[in-house]
């Protein structure tokens, strides 16, 4: 199963596609306002609004052999502890080798963030070579099962 946090996902269409090639089952999980799937394999899944809702949803079902497709460090975290595979949007895996890190580095823009409230910026653009590298990672991840 592939749990998608799919509120902010930019790589929605991937992720069907390369469910549907390995005939693997999807939720899509979000607080509204997306557009049901024609794809049989494609569940949506609508929670409840509220702060991490969505998150909890996921945390709460998946596990080994699982992917889950976010970019919210503290899912992340969790799903591994779980045992389930995880991907940001980028292609870029996080495992129980690198998410304490995540965590950390996360934790620290928020306190720079904090200790600065004009500091601008944001991440680079999403680009036509993310989504490239995302569909390789979920291809991988879902040979490796």
């Amino acid at each position: 199963m592939i749990y998608v946090d799919a509120d902010a996902c930019p790589v929605k269409a991937e992720v069907e596609a390369v469910a549907t090639r390995h005939g693997t089952s999807v939720a899509m999980v979000s607080n509204g306002g997306l557009r049901p799937s024609a794809n049989p394999l494609v569940e949506m899944v609508y929670v409840d609004q509220g702060a991490d809702e969505a998150d909890k949803w996921i945390a709460d079902r998946c596990g080994a052999g699982d992917v889950v497709v976010t970019g919210d460090i503290p899912l992340a975290a969790r799903a591994v502890e779980a045992g389930a595979a995880v991907l940001k949007p980028d292609g870029s895996e996080l495992s129980a080798r690198n998410v304490s890190e995540a965590l950390a580095a996360r934790d620290l823009m928020t306190d720079l963030r904090a200790a600065d409230p004009f500091r601008q910026g944001g991440g680079r653009a999403f680009s036509r070579a993310d989504r490239s590298r995302f569909r390789d990672a979920l291809e991988r991840a879902l040979r490796r099962g």
